[in-house]
């Protein structure tokens, strides 16, 4: 009976999914009752950061079109590269969609704060999915340079978080 409950579960799921993309929708939230003691709370999210990418790599193709422009946009290029966050290699991504904390709870002191230096596997944040507290662990020993998301924001999947030297 379980299997028959995951199978309508994940056909509902994928319905929603369907209807999100099909009216172009960010985001659906949806909680289905089944009794006084049993429900399903769904909630499914674009990426919309995945999809604007893109767009910030298409407009520069259209500049070489002048005569000057060729040397001027290879160069903003280069220089806009490593003032992302994510294509910096001590950035430090998130593994799930969820909302992010920079405290154990509310009033208490951040796990971590810039300039600190942290062991690696000490946890850095943690990222609230589906009602649970993921702590999300410093994958290497460093100093914490930069805390790129705020207490209570939420983050997708492959954000950066923060960046460790």
């Amino acid at each position: 009976m379980t299997k028959l409950n995951h199978e309508s579960d994940v056909a509902f799921i994928e319905a929603l999914a369907d209807l999100l993309n099909r009216n172009d929708l960010a985001e659906l939230s949806v909680k289905r009752e089944f009794g006084e003691h049993d429900s399903l709370n769904v909630k499914v999210t674009k990426y919309a950061a995945v999809a604007a990418a893109p767009v910030a790599v298409a407009a520069p193709p259209a500049v070489p079109a002048h005569p000057a422009a060729p040397a001027a946009a290879p160069a903003a290029a280069a220089v806009g590269a490593p003032s992302d966050p994510a294509s910096h290699p001590g950035a430090v991504t998130s593994p799930m969609v969820g909302t992010a904390y920079l405290s154990p709870e509310p009033g208490a002191e951040p796990f971590v704060s810039i300039g600190a230096q942290v062991k690696e596997g000490q946890t850095l944040l943690i990222i609230e999915a589906m009602k649970t507290m993921n702590h999300i662990p410093a994958p290497r020993a460093g100093t914490v340079r930069r805390i790129l998301v705020e207490d209570g924001s939420p983050v997708e999947y492959g954000a950066p978080l923060l960046i460790i030297e």
